[in-house]
């Protein structure tokens, strides 16, 4: 089940990649949600879609340890 909660948050943070400010919350929500080994994969993901839309950069400050 946790495999398919982060699919789901890769589909939703795709979706939202439009609006800087709707892709930091719902990254703020995948950190609570999401298990450790998890988000480190969620963290290359997010890296790929910056290279597309480097607006979202700021957005990285949830995905720190």
């Amino acid at each position: 089940m946790p495999r398919a909660m982060l699919e789901y948050t890769k589909i939703v943070l795709n979706k939202v990649s439009f609006d800087a400010t709707l892709f930091c919350r719902e990254v703020q929500k995948a950190v609570q949600r999401l298990l450790p080994y998890e988000l480190e994969e969620l963290r290359i993901y997010i890296n790929k879609l910056i290279q597309q839309n480097p607006e979202l950069n700021k957005c990285l400050i949830y995905l720190n340890p």
